[in-house]
């Protein structure tokens, strides 16, 4: 079988955006504590185009990653981007060092962001624009009256969010279309569940962030029992249970090892029998705090 992305199946964002769903998560291929320029360039470049030589369509990254420095990767590695290839960023959040991140959601600051990601991936618009975070310092309907005057002037395709409650969510739909959501989501971390509902509703998107995150304890051994019965890695389980979890979810596992790439690749053909779906989703999982 030709390893591919298309094998997770399709999902259309927003009504016009038709992506694989399992995309590519950005935010590794920067240097140690997401800040700087990567130990291996060369590797952080070979894995962003073999990515779209397996098929992956959606790539998600932010300016704050690095900063700066995942954008400017891809722009560099992928640029001119091939047709149907959609690069979902974020702004509203800034760095000041390794680990370190602060609110700014502010509508002035959105704007100069926007601008930032438009230059460093030479592009003239972006398909998915999201909040990174509600600032607790900001209106949340200031920051997002903001995007959505962007989305009027043509400098973003769709607005997005991420780091967000279902009340967030409603509230910023009264304002500007959502079209998709992206909160911290695994088979052991379920938080986001009654969120991923609502995005099934709405046929909203749904790309969990550390998708691989946080397995272990009683949630590793499930999986390691399951992944041993498919013939798989526990990783490739829990990428495939998200995928059969809901439609609208498309996980984005970041890398910035072109093996471990094609390894969560791979996981997109495999098919989680039913019972054994079943037991995974009755592991009991402690839940975890939303994080930014």
């Amino acid at each position: 079988m030709t390893l591919s992305a298309a094998a997770a199946g399709t999902f259309t964002i927003g009504g016009d955006l038709t992506v694989n769903r399992m995309g590519y998560g950005a935010m590794r291929i920067t240097g140690d504590g997401i800040w700087g320029e990567p130990k291996d360039k060369p590797g952080a470049i070979a894995t962003l185009r073999r990515a779209v030589e397996l098929n992956v369509n959606l790539i998600d990254t932010a300016d704050s990653y690095g900063p700066y420095v995942s954008e400017d990767l891809i722009a560099e590695a992928l640029s001119p981007y091939p047709s149907g290839l959609v690069i979902a960023t974020k702004g509203g959040w800034e760095r000041v060092g390794p680990g370190k991140w602060t609110h700014n959601a502010s509508p002035k600051h959105l704007v100069a962001a926007l601008e930032g990601s438009l230059k460093r991936l030479r592009l003239d618009r972006i398909d998915i624009y999201q909040l990174h975070v509600p600032d607790p310092a900001v209106s949340f309907e200031a920051s997002i009256e903001a995007l959505s005057r962007l989305r009027d002037e043509g400098k973003i395709r769709h607005v997005a969010l991420s780091n967000v409650t279902k009340e967030h969510i409603q509230r910023a739909q009264k304002i500007v279309p959502i079209v998709s959501v992206q909160n911290r989501y695994s088979f052991a971390d379920r938080e986001s569940d009654f969120i991923i509902d609502y995005c099934e509703q709405q046929g909203i998107a749904f790309f969990p962030w550390a998708p691989l995150g946080q397995v272990r304890d009683e949630a590793h051994d499930a999986l390691k029992k399951e992944a041993t019965a498919l013939n798989a890695t526990p990783l490739q389980v829990a990428l495939a249970w998200l995928l059969k979890r809901s439609r609208v979810i498309i996980p984005i596992p970041g890398t910035s090892s072109v093996k471990h790439l094609e390894e969560n690749v791979a996981a997109g053909a495999l098919v989680i029998p039913e019972p054994s779906y079943e037991r995974l989703s009755a592991v009991t999982v402690a839940p975890a705090s939303l994080r930014g």
